[in-house]
């Protein structure tokens, strides 16, 4: 029996588990030095920005399509194991936009996607406010709606894949350091852990930014470095606009993220470190990020701040993100890593990609 080691259990990790676990005849493993969905995954907001992003071709744009594919049979597939319902909105993205954006870089996608055989509308400003009148438009052109595009909440979904990936079989070890690897290239033997030796057929790097010190251990470092992100949740008495429509909205990188009950998701910033890694979050950026989105829905003026949170986003140096494939010198060590902002967004795919590069299918 095949034993598979997976390092890191975000998002990233736990849908390789899970994917892996739908393979007969696989023994796996997952460690984390911490319980699952922390780090980037507990920080992200969820939005699934995939048809309505700028990405048209290549491997950019395949993994996006496959992970927007994926999720729309994951989601029912977790929920049935789980059993626990794992909020995602299917109402679609609103993408503002702001006076002096061009169009017709707009209705090109539109045209891009169609031939793809997926849906994206562009609204002009009167129907904007027919539809979304929460929306103050005097700053803006019009919208592009995609319905197709999602949102999800990242913790609750790690959570179900972990569940699912437990039940059929699959072993989580948490609160487990890897500490060193035993290796000759081209082939990873053995990882020594906080919990002892533990020796296997692959091992699949998914710790985000935990990536470097581990691929430097087998001299092999790749390079993520930190990036923050800030985000608040507010609360107002009633939903903003119609209550039975309410996508996710997002203009100038900030999202609006209806969660239910008047909750709604504000993010995120993006921090950059100083010379020595070390970001400490920078208020002033929140608050700005806060002032956008009500000048894009002056109503949440009114709303009360409930909570404020932040994470550490992987992002690769001096490489796209992400990092998905063998390790270089090693036939046994796949990397899943380094996905910046789209983690929640790639999961599945990576999972596929990793599943793939195992030569036991895609599961697609």
């Amino acid at each position: 029996m095949n034993h598979v080691v997976i390092i890191g259990c975000g998002v990233v990790g736990a849908a390789i588990a899970y994917e892996l676990s739908l393979v007969k005849g696989l023994k796996i493993t997952v460690l984390d030095s911490q319980p699952p969905a922390q780090a980037s995954t507990g920080a992200a907001l969820g939005v699934l920005m995939g048809v309505i992003s700028q990405k048209v071709k290549g491997k950019a744009w395949q993994l996006r399509q496959t992970s927007i594919q994926r999720y729309e049979t994951l989601i029912p597939e977790l929920e049935a194991i789980a059993k626990r319902k794992i909020p995602f909105n299917r109402q679609g993205i609103l993408s503002l936009c702001l006076e002096g954006e061009d169009l017709a870089d707009k209705e090109n996608l539109v045209k891009i996607r169609q031939s793809q055989g997926w849906q994206l509308e562009i609204w002009d400003k009167a129907k904007l406010q027919n539809l979304c009148p929460q929306i103050d438009a005097k700053n803006l052109i019009g919208a592009v709606y995609s319905p197709q595009d999602r949102q999800l909440d990242p913790t609750v979904l790690t959570l179900a894949l972990v569940e699912a990936a437990q039940h059929n079989g699959v072993s989580f070890q948490f609160g487990v350091t890897v500490l060193d690897s035993h290796a000759s290239e081209p082939l990873c033997q053995e990882l020594d852990t906080t919990a002892g030796k533990i020796a296997a057929d692959w091992f699949v790097v998914a710790a985000g930014l935990g990536s470097t010190p581990l691929t430097a251990q087998l001299n092999q470092k790749v390079d993520i470095r930190p990036v923050l992100g800030q985000a608040l949740q507010v609360h107002l008495e009633h939903p903003l606009g119609n209550p039975e429509f309410q996508p996710a909205i997002t203009g100038n990188d900030v999202h609006i993220v209806p969660v239910g009950g008047g909750d709604y998701w504000i993010g995120a910033t993006v921090e950059f470190p100083s010379d020595r890694d070390e970001i400490p979050p920078n208020q002033e950026l929140l608050a700005s990020v806060r002032q956008q989105a009500i000048a894009f829905c002056p109503e949440l003026a009114q709303a009360n701040i409930t909570r404020t949170w932040s994470g550490l986003r992987p992002r690769p140096e001096g490489r796209p993100a992400p990092v998905i494939g063998k390790l270089p010198g090693f036939n046994n060590v796949l990397l899943a890593t380094g996905h910046y902002r789209n983690g929640v967004l790639l999961a599945p795919a990576t999972a596929y990609a990793i599943r793939e590069m195992m030569g036991m299918g895609n599961g697609a």
